[in-house]
């Protein structure tokens, strides 16, 4: 494999990020295609440093040499209005993942919606989604949201514990999607919508390991439902663990993870990722307890 002349510096721009799947994921896949490719985290937390401070770090990666960053929580936000452009859909959705420094400007994009649409369709071929449910309208939330909507959904019906947030979600997207139909609804009302559902994803961070449980009684699932996670720590939650057994169609978190990471790999080198090689990857660094 020969190795290309042009190299990439990139760097991850979060709280608690040192751990992170992603830069080890870009640099296994960057070895793949014969580039040199240089991934760091910026962890805010170990650095002491306060979120607000995303722009200053740009700038300074920007006149370093940086060809891109990705951002995380706490700073996709944040980071707008530092940035000299932003893609239509990163704009919408008021936030940011993928920072892109060409020619000393900055340009903000976001893989988490179209690395969910990405899982989705790969994933779970074929599935229906004129109906789906969907739990959690946080950041994640946002962007599966976006993401299905843009896939075609018809009727979106969003639940969230803070009813005030769901409801400000399902006007804000309805404004985008003026043909589609979303909708909110309170735990009391989810086994109705369920029943005329072709599916349903989590996006609350129950399941994960710092949160056990299932996020709905899985009684409510029937075999004809696909289930979809956006937990990936543990890949197999509860949640996906009980669906398969009661004969639904599951997407794990893991998808959505790789699928992101892939769609911002993709916009910083102009190259096509290989999601199947990745994925592969990143089972593998959770086996390995990373």
């Amino acid at each position: 494999m020969s190795v290309t002349s042009e190299s990439y510096l990139v760097g991850l721009i979060g709280e608690g990020i040192t751990q992170s799947l992603t830069p080890p994921m870009h640099e296994r896949e960057a070895d793949q295609h014969g580039l040199r490719y240089l991934y760091r985290p910026i962890d805010l937390t170990s650095t002491g440093r306060p979120a607000h401070d995303v722009g200053e770090l740009l700038r300074q990666g920007r006149d370093l040499g940086f060809n891109a960053f990705n951002i995380t929580h706490p700073c996709k936000q944040l980071a707008l209005e530092h940035l000299d452009d932003i893609s239509a859909d990163a704009r919408r959705l008021g936030a940011v993942n993928t920072v892109l420094i060409r020619d000393g400007k900055m340009i903000g994009h976001n893989t988490d919606f179209s690395g969910f649409g990405t899982a989705l369709a790969g994933g779970l071929p074929g599935a229906g989604q004129d109906s789906v449910v969907q739990l959690g309208t946080g950041g994640a939330g946002a962007a599966v949201a976006y993401a299905l909507l843009k896939a075609g959904t018809r009727t979106l019906t969003l639940m969230d514990l803070d009813a005030d947030r769901a409801t400000e979600r399902a006007e804000t997207l309805s404004q985008f999607f003026p043909e589609q139909q979303v909708r909110t609804v309170g735990m009391a009302d989810l086994a109705g919508v369920l029943d005329g559902a072709d599916g349903l994803v989590n996006a609350t961070p129950v399941g994960m390991h710092s949160h056990p449980g299932l996020p709905l009684d899985v009684e409510l699932l029937k075999p004809r439902h696909w289930v979809a996670d956006v937990v990936y720590r543990p890949v197999e939650t509860e949640m996906i663990a009980a669906a398969a057994a009661k004969g639904c169609r599951v997407l794990d978190g893991g998808h959505m993870a790789v699928g992101q990471a892939a769609d911002a790999f993709g916009l910083i080198t102009g190259l096509t990722p290989d999601a199947s090689r990745m994925r592969a990857h990143f089972l593998e660094l959770l086996a390995q307890g990373r």
